[in-house]
């Protein structure tokens, strides 16, 4: 076939929808500076297409303030299987098949102490008020 492309792929090629071309503008840099500091986080991108179209702009992104506070939270979490034995705990408990032995028990608070941990750590990487 064309393009050593088969008649499968040449159908699934045609069918795609294209997207429209880029457009792309010149600043200033006291232009990009001033449109950066209004979008307050914001991709520039973004945050110039809802200016120019008059939809309200997208929410802002979380800005992480402590990168290795996050990564300790993150490989804690990549570390468990919490959230899929915490799972399997609330599917017996709902069935009445949960026997809360003081091994169960000891488990349960082990799990908790080490979400409030997790917690903890996102709570400082986002850099929110501890009494937020």
């Amino acid at each position: 076939m064309a393009d050593g492309l088969s008649l499968p792929q040449i159908y699934h090629k045609a069918t795609l929808p294209r997207r429209p071309a880029p457009f792309s503008i010149r600043l200033s840099a006291e232009e990009r500076s001033r449109l950066e500091a209004e979008a307050q986080g914001m991709p520039l991108g973004g945050y110039i297409k809802a200016k120019a179209l008059g939809a309200p702009p997208l929410k802002r992104m979380a800005v992480v303030e402590d990168r290795q506070a996050l990564a300790r939270a993150l490989a804690l979490l990549g570390q468990t299987h919490y959230a899929n034995n915490l799972n399997q705990l609330a599917h017996l408990a709902n069935m009445g098949a949960l026997p809360l032995t003081p091994e169960v028990i000891e488990e349960l608070e082990g799990t908790l102490r080490l979400i409030g941990e997790v917690r903890a750590l996102i709570v400082r990487a986002m850099g929110v008020r501890k009494d937020a």
